[in-house]
């Protein structure tokens, strides 16, 4: 369930979409906007119904070469027990010895480590992502929704959707698959502004 963090890291690859329209040389540095960023992650719970849970207010950096896309990279890193259940027991649940067993400071974190542009709007981004203790690739499938000046705070500005598939059962969170479903779905909206 913590594999949601990966997402917000796929928000370099989509800027590759307007590379071609700048001259800028080198890359620049774009930091989330932690205000209107979410990984949404949901699985199914012993087929009665599809539970959602989500990480919200992360911070991130991006390196964003637009003469070279793929030459880009990104980092994300948050704590693991800011996830939000919705339910307090459940939260509970997901932070004992059956699940995380997370320390107050235990964090998630995504590395970039390619970028393949796939279209005029959509790139692969393949991360290391770090999750209770265990580091395993992850490919994010990312699209710019939009780019270009923010109209209230007058920069430049871009949003990216992702989506990715992770086991919990690779990062030692198997507890009670395959009842309780092995695979979440991932889900990732974020926004990121050009560093002053």
């Amino acid at each position: 369930m913590k594999s949601l963090i990966l997402a917000a890291a796929l928000g370099l690859a989509p800027l590759a979409a307007y590379a071609n329209n700048s001259a800028t040389a080198g890359a620049e540095t774009y930091v989330l906007d932690a205000s209107h960023s979410q990984i949404v992650f949901s699985y199914n719970h012993l087929g009665y119904s599809t539970t959602y849970g989500m990480f919200s207010g992360f911070d991130g950096t991006i390196q964003f070469d637009q003469n070279a896309p793929e030459n880009s990279s990104v980092e994300v890193s948050f704590p693991v027990r800011t996830m939000l259940t919705g339910w307090e027991g459940r939260f509970n649940h997901f932070m004992s010895a059956d699940f995380f067993d997370a320390a107050d400071d235990e964090m998630v974190t995504f590395t970039s480590t390619a970028i393949e542009v796939t279209g005029d709007t959509t790139a692969d981004i393949t991360g290391d992502l770090t999750l209770n203790g265990v580091t395993k690739p992850v490919v994010l499938a990312a699209t710019l929704n939009q780019q270009g000046n923010h109209p209230m705070e007058n920069k430049p500005w871009a949003g990216f959707d992702a989506t990715t598939t992770i086991k919990r059962s690779d990062f030692n969170v198997g507890a009670f698959a395959p009842f309780v479903s092995d695979e979440v779905e991932v889900m990732i909206s974020i926004e990121a502004m050009k560093a002053d």
